[in-house]
């Protein structure tokens, strides 16, 4: 019999809604039930493609020995992190606090009232050594509950202290300086892989805020070395088994540090993210592959992960079948039955495939004898691969394929307009500005009610949970990124609504934001989200957006609030500028020497494209662009209606015309590119 789960819509918590485990979502009515009959509480969070939350619920949450210990001991409670961000933002650090490492699984054993004493990860059935099992942990708890509670409680006091003083804020009186930008380098430059690019060993992550803020960093100071860093990581993770070099995109992470051996699973924030990466890197360096490596990863977005009415969805799972990969690897034996002779000879050559396998297990250590595809730099031609992978493409859709996540998370669907907006302007690609014009239409219609406040996840024509911090600041980027693409002015007056709502709802009395709104009741704690994960952290993006908001419109208040954010957020750069990249990101645009490009012109006109598109293509992460149309019968455009101050910005003897303005000061107009381009490179840090 189905349990609570079952009426959910989260893909993770219909995996588990054929347990034997009692579960409940989170809701009050656990926590009550929790108080009447005197249970401590199990909470286990994670997410529908997390290959040990799988492993976890073969081994325990469906065996029924197992449930029975759990049922008669706890309330049992199950959460989709990424439906529920907040509750996992709370928890996860309890792991820290206790001097674990965190991840998914997360299982949190609380009070019911909400106060955890117990949290850990991935938990066997049985006891092995040096991690304990479900059949001896739940008794040991339950046990410790009817006779220990006292300790247990006052651990739970303790715990929640701590909470309280890692969400602290020590908001500094003066503005952070350059200083912090050199030390983030500096602990970037000191953990970065020189063999095989990246920071760090393995398990190795992309990392894609510490490359953003090495970009910016290069154009600020024109060290070379910024620059090298950058373009050494993005190759190796393109040529790596991290890409997917049959269908395309990006797995999560890699196992080891040389990127060959992935993590499966692919979510969309890796493709937005990664795809905005690789598209700053192109704008700085005009490497060819990296625009090939964007093209391709939105085409595996557009093609797999794309809702019919224009939404993205979240995720594909690294399981297919019970078993992690198997839906991309190969055996030499399939690939001879799929291939010419000729074509697996060139996947020896130029792609490591080995007749006894390259793959080795991340769980066992063992070679499996199966093979993953990377790259290994020997040239070859490139057409002949492109036939080999169609024929791979054509029968890899053949398996089983893995789960894919289909909700459609605000937040996300964020990042991934601003990935489309932004390689649309650089790549000049109609597609992309259409599918990012459609998600953004999909998020107005289905995830936010009047007018302006934002609901986080939608599945199946159900929107869910009320927006998060994430949900608004991403919305806001994808728009400005679309503003600065198309230049309709509503994406930019619904960027500054979002904007606004996070100012009301949001802020704390430090200067930063907390994740959740200031109606939020039913956690203990209002996390402010300040560290960087897979994504910047909300508070940068928070501050990097007031920034470009308040150069756009020239409202120096904007400006002044992104100072007070960073004010609040400088303690964390100074002491985690690795975990902070994306904050050093902010200071470094917060410091650059504002330049704001103001293009009057008939919207269609060639000059008028013709100096949209220079500004366009070239990295000016210094600049913001705004267009001014001008029209035959004169009539007054919206953007006006929204800055005033454009009125009086025309066209120059019948031809569009540049405006360039650093700090406030404005130069003399010109029509012409070169000059348009000279004047902002003279108005750019060198």
């Amino acid at each position: 019999m189905a349990n609570r789960l079952a009426k959910e819509q989260s893909p993770y918590l219909l995996q588990h809604k054929d347990n034997p485990v009692d579960w409940w979502p989170w809701c009050e009515e656990a926590f009550e039930a929790a108080a009447s009959e005197d249970k401590p509480v199990l909470l286990s969070i994670g997410y529908a493609t997390c290959h040990w939350c799988h492993v976890m619920e073969r081994e325990s949450f469906e065996d029924h020995e197992v449930a029975a210990l759990m049922n008669r001991a706890f309330i049992n409670i199950k959460v989709d992190r990424e439906e529920r961000p907040d509750i996992d933002a709370v928890y996860m650090p309890v792991c820290q606090i206790l001097g674990m490492r965190g991840g998914w699984p997360l299982t949190v054993i609380m009070t019911p009232e909400k106060r955890p004493f117990f949290a850990g990860t991935y938990f066997p059935k049985r006891s092995v050594p040096g991690r304990i099992g479900m059949l001896d942990l739940v008794p040991g708890i339950s046990e410790r509950w009817r006779t220990r509670r006292t300790r247990l409680v006052a651990d739970a006091d303790l715990l929640k202290a701590a909470l309280v003083a890692v969400n602290a804020v020590k908001t500094e009186d003066n503005e952070p300086g350059a200083e912090l930008l050199d030390r983030a380098y500096r602990t970037l430059r000191s953990e970065f892989d020189a063999v095989h690019g990246g920071f760090g060993g393995a398990p190795k992550f992309p990392a894609p805020s510490g490359l953003r803020f090495l970009l910016r960093y290069w154009k600020r100071t024109g060290r070379a070395d910024m620059l090298q860093m950058v373009g050494q990581t993005l190759m190796a993770m393109r040529q790596g088994g991290i890409y997917d070099h049959v269908g395309w995109g990006f797995h999560r992470y890699a196992t080891d540090t040389a990127w060959t051996v992935p993590h499966f699973e692919k979510m969309l924030y890796d493709q937005a993210i990664l795809a905005l990466t690789y598209t700053e890197a192109y704008q700085a360096t005009s490497e060819a592959l990296f625009e090939k490596t964007v093209r391709e990863t939105l085409c595996y977005v557009l093609r797999d992960m794309t809702d019919p009415q224009g939404g993205f969805y979240s995720a594909e799972d690294a399981d297919s079948e019970g078993e992690e990969g198997k839906y991309y690897v190969w055996t030499y034996e399939e690939l001879c039955e799929v291939l010419h002779e000729e074509q697996v000879a060139l996947l020896e050559r130029v792609c490591n495939v080995r007749p006894g396998g390259n793959f080795r297990d991340e769980a066992t250590g063992r070679f499996t004898g199966a093979n993953i595809l990377y790259r290994s730099g020997a040239d070859c031609d490139e057409d002949s691969l492109e036939e080999v992978r169609l024929a791979l493409f054509a029968h890899r859709r053949t398996r089983v394929p893995p789960l894919k996540d289909d909700k459609v998370l605000t937040d996300w669907n964020g990042l991934m307009i601003a990935a489309m907006a932004r390689a649309a302007r650089v790549f000049d690609e109609s597609s992309y500005v259409h599918a990012a014009e459609r998600a953004a239409a999909f998020v107005e219609k289905h995830l936010t009610r009047d007018g302006c406040y934002l609901i986080h996840r939608w599945r199946r024509g159900s929107a869910k949970v009320s927006g998060f911090l994430d949900d608004y600041v991403y919305m806001t980027w994808g728009l400005l990124e679309l503003y600065e693409t198309t230049f309709k002015a509503r994406y930019l007056e619904t960027a500054l609504s979002y904007s606004r709502v996070c100012r009301e709802c949001f802020r704390s009395g430090s200067g930063g934001y907390y994740l959740t709104s200031d109606d939020a009741l039913d956690v203990i704690v209002r996390t402010q989200p300040f560290h960087d994960g897979p994504l910047p952290s909300a508070n940068a993006v928070m501050a990097m957006n007031l920034m470009r908001l308040g150069r756009l419109t020239s409202d120096k208040a904007l400006v002044s609030e992104a100072w007070s954010v960073l004010r609040a957020c400088a303690s964390r750069l100074r002491s985690y500028p690795v975990d902070s990249a994306a904050l050093a990101s902010a200071l470094a645009y917060a410091l650059g020497h504002a330049s704001q490009v103001v293009i009057a012109g008939k919207p269609e006109a060639s000059d008028t494209r013709a100096l949209l598109r220079a500004l366009g293509i070239r990295y000016l992460p210094d600049t913001v662009t705004l267009f001014r149309p001008v029209t035959d019968a004169g009539e007054r455009p919206p953007v006006v209606s929204l800055i005033p101050a454009l009125e009086s910005y025309s066209m120059i003897d019948g031809a569009a015309a540049a405006y360039v303005c650093q700090d406030f000061a404005c130069q003399s107009p010109t029509t012409d590119v070169a000059a348009m381009l000279q004047q902002v490179g003279a108005a750019s840090p060198s």
